[in-house]
């Protein structure tokens, strides 16, 4: 994978600096908290969740291109972020419409977002509440070692389908999706969990598609595709339990995966990505 364009994002913010999430005093602090709430009768998991929360560092910076230069993973990331924000202006104005750029948070272990606790262990997410995207770059480590994808076409995918959920929720469809979602049982709100993530990963598909930048070399589509694979339900639950149960997938198969990324990397066109109409994913 390689650029025509030496442009970097604005919009990253690097909480990396402050090292993760610590408890406040250490064991003794602890220990003092719960046996006060015991006194009081409060429940001491809720007081220490809010020390883990409020301890987890707060300074950020937001590096420039020329901050990155010994940086390779972020220095990586923030070109995609950029010309993810170069394609989706574009889309948006095609139809009349204003694209708002998200923000790309890094962080190391844990970090604070409008959507609670965010933790290196979630693996990358993104917060509609905030229309922020959060990643720890040790996932990047995690996807080589752990689940056999690497590759920098494979990392840029990773982005552009949590920038996939920034569109969504742009344009109404995760806010839509939450509310329905509340009515329906365990089963079907997962199924409709499978469609919002099927369609990140198709916008994601049509970003690769539409990018003006982005040059794609031997070998980059299938780490893509490899990387789509890797993090599918059935394949997670296969090595993690052994067996499969389709009802509790929440992002989908490794095929489904693949083939909606790849449906939008052909298609180009957001309109492709209408996971929520098909009858077949």
């Amino acid at each position: 994978m390689r650029w025509r364009s030496n442009r970097h994002s604005k919009n990253i913010v690097d909480r990396r600096a402050g090292g993760g999430n610590r408890l406040v005093g250490g064991g003794i602090g602890t220990i003092v908290v719960i046996l006060a709430a015991l006194y009081f009768g409060i429940d001491p998991s809720f007081l220490i969740e809010g020390m883990q929360t409020a301890s987890v560092s707060d300074s950020a910076s937001h590096p420039k291109g020329e901050d990155l230069a010994n940086d390779p993973l972020a220095d990586r990331v923030s070109r995609v972020i950029a010309d993810t924000e170069q394609v989706w202006q574009a889309v948006f104005a095609e139809k009349g419409q204003r694209y708002e750029e998200p923000r790309l948070v890094l962080f190391r272990g844990a970090t604070r977002s409008a959507c609670g606790l965010g933790e290196a262990a979630m693996g990358p997410f993104y917060c509609p509440a905030d229309q922020n995207a959060y990643i720890d770059l040790g996932f990047y480590q995690e996807l080589e070692q752990r689940f056999g994808a690497p590759g920098d076409f494979a990392q840029a995918y990773v982005i552009a389908h949590e920038i996939g959920h920034h569109v969504q929720n742009l344009l109404g469809i995760s806010g839509e999706v939450q509310k329905m979602r509340q009515r329906l049982s365990e089963p079907e709100s997962n199924s409709l969990s499978v469609r919002l993530e099927l369609q990140a990963d198709c916008l994601a598909g049509v970003w690769a598609k539409r990018s003006q930048n982005l040059l794609l070399e031997e070998g980059d589509l299938e780490e893509a595709l490899n990387a789509a694979s890797a993090i599918g339900d059935d394949r997670l639950q296969r090595q993690t339990r052994g067996t499969v149960t389709p009802d509790s997938f929440t992002h989908g198969t490794s095929e489904q995966r693949r083939r909606w990324f790849k449906r939008g990397l052909e298609q180009g066109e957001p309109d492709s990505c209408d996971t929520f109409s098909t009858g077949k994913l």
